[in-house]
């Protein structure tokens, strides 16, 4: 497709699509498909009737499972034969370049098409009110609660989320109810509109957990980063609701734009909705909860650290103003699950507990390792680290980073791959990181690939350990090989 993309797809005609659902559209194709998003929208669209099929350059699980599981189609590869039959939709993932070989087709034969948040809005949100979960940390674990609080509730929700709920093993949901959870990504929608994904879901309940720099391929800078969360509260009619978090600087520096309801939430004492006090129970976290000095009902979470509790609190301000009971409410706290790949513990073997997170920005990583050491004092904390977002594979967060993991015993770091794809100025170091460590007192080693990192953690650990694997990718399947090998 050219890079005059929004002419090209005006002079498509999507106008029907985007106001209605054509009996006509039979068949849509998914460019991308195992993105997580993806895949999800993928299942929406199977379910709602619709014949899927897709086409990924990663099919891997356990989105490929998932896939697999609901019979939907996949090519392994992009090629224009993936085309054939016609489909009446494409919908095109924020992975593809105009240069890939379909996207090239699809222009060529001129078909109708819509990125990955347009078409949640036309196929998934339609007509329900949009409650959008944004910010850079917390947003996965933030919606599953949401969605599980109302569920509990029997609101029935439908909800787009970009993790596993483990409530409810799945990530997506149609529902029959009025509210539609979505997890408001600021990531670029696709190549022919760089625009952040959550412009496109029509918020009027948006939950803002915090704003960082990130994205350093598509960010410049983080004022970059404020303005499109400046773009997504200048979007939110009069009547909505905007809860956000009064303990991040950079958002009390900026919800005074917002036209509507604003309610702040946090530890700090003048946010609306704060943690009066919290205790770990064993088996909860058992936490006190202040609104306007008036104590509320406590509520008691499997969840534990600062940032998860913080996160559980935005989800109680948002359940108070849709009228969610207080009995479903403590319920929906008490049984919540959490999501797979967060905080997730895979097993123990030989006394030595694994856990898996996803973890990669230096904030994120700091306040996951602080919040399992602190729940695990009495043992001993091996984390082991891969950079590979976009962002943590650069240089832009190398001091950053040595910073994150103070609270850890024993730091074991693989080195980045894919780095021919980022300037060598730009890249991050491992060396650098594990002296920097050093220099902190810690201990640290870097390892060229992932299995000259297991053979040595297999060499150094022993019983009574936690082993923390934090990436925000498969990690060569490190937690399940660990595991296998420690049996």
């Amino acid at each position: 497709m050219s890079s005059q993309s929004e002419k090209e797809t005006a002079s498509l005609d999507l106008k029907p699509l985007l106001n209605g659902r054509p009996e006509k559209l039979s068949h849509i194709h998914l460019m991308g498909i195992c993105g997580t998003g993806m895949a999800s929208l993928a299942g929406m669209l199977k379910a709602q009737g619709y014949a899927v099929t897709g086409s990924d350059a990663n099919v891997y699980p356990p989105m490929s499972l998932l896939l697999e599981s609901l019979k939907i189609p996949v090519f392994n590869g992009y090629d224009p034969g993936n085309l054939v039959p016609e489909p009446d939709l494409v919908i095109v993932g924020n992975v593809i370049a105009k240069v890939n070989p379909e996207a090239v087709e699809l222009s060529r034969r001129r078909l109708p098409y819509l990125s990955f948040p347009q078409a949640i809005r036309q196929f998934a949100i339609g007509d329900k009110e949009s409650i959008v979960i944004s910010g850079t940390h917390g947003k996965t674990t933030t919606s599953s609660l949401i969605a599980w609080i109302l569920e509990t509730a029997g609101m029935d929700p439908g909800f787009m989320i970009g993790g596993i709920p483990r409530n409810f093993e799945t990530n997506f949901k149609l529902g029959k109810g009025r509210y539609f959870v979505i997890e408001g990504d600021e990531y670029d929608s696709a190549f022919f509109d760089k625009g952040p994904k959550f412009l496109h879901y029509n918020p009027l309940y948006t939950i803002l957990t915090s704003i960082e720099f990130d994205h350093a391929d598509i960010y410049r800078d983080l004022d970059h980063v404020i303005g499109s969360f400046r773009k997504l509260m200048d979007l939110m009619p009069m009547d909505g609701y905007l809860i956000a978090n009064g303990d991040d600087e950079t958002i009390c520096r900026e919800i005074n734009r917002s036209r509507c309801r604003v309610e702040t939430y946090g530890f700090g004492q003048d946010n609306h909705w704060r943690i009066g006090d919290m205790a770990d129970s064993g088996k909860f976290t058992v936490v006190k909860v202040v609104k306007g000095g008036n104590v509320q009902a406590p509520f008691e979470t499997p969840l534990f650290g600062r940032h998860n509790i913080s996160n559980c609190l935005s989800a109680v301000a948002l359940a108070y103003a849709l009228g969610v009971p207080s009995e479903a409410l403590s319920r929906a706290m008490r049984t919540f699950k959490g999501v797979k790949r967060r905080q997730e513990i895979l097993g123990e073997k030989k006394g030595i507990m694994v856990m898996d997170d996803f973890a990669h920005h230096p904030t994120a990583v700091k306040e996951t390792i602080q919040a399992v050491k602190q729940k695990y004092s009495d043992r001993r904390l091996v984390v082991v680290f891969e950079p590979r977002s976009n962002s943590s594979r650069r240089n832009i967060f190398q001091s950053q980073y040595a910073e994150s993991f103070d609270d850890g015993d024993v730091m074991m770091i693989r080195e980045p791959a894919m780095m021919d794809k980022i300037p060598m100025v730009e890249r991050f170091s491992t060396e650098q990181l594990v002296s920097d460590l050093g220099k902190r007192g810690l201990e640290a080693h870097c390892f060229a690939d992932t299995d000259l990192l297991l053979a040595n953690l297999l060499s150094r650990i022993k019983a009574g350990d936690m082993v923390l694997i934090m990436s925000n990718g498969g990690f060569d399947n490190l937690h399940q090989r660990f595991l296998k090998a420690m049996a």
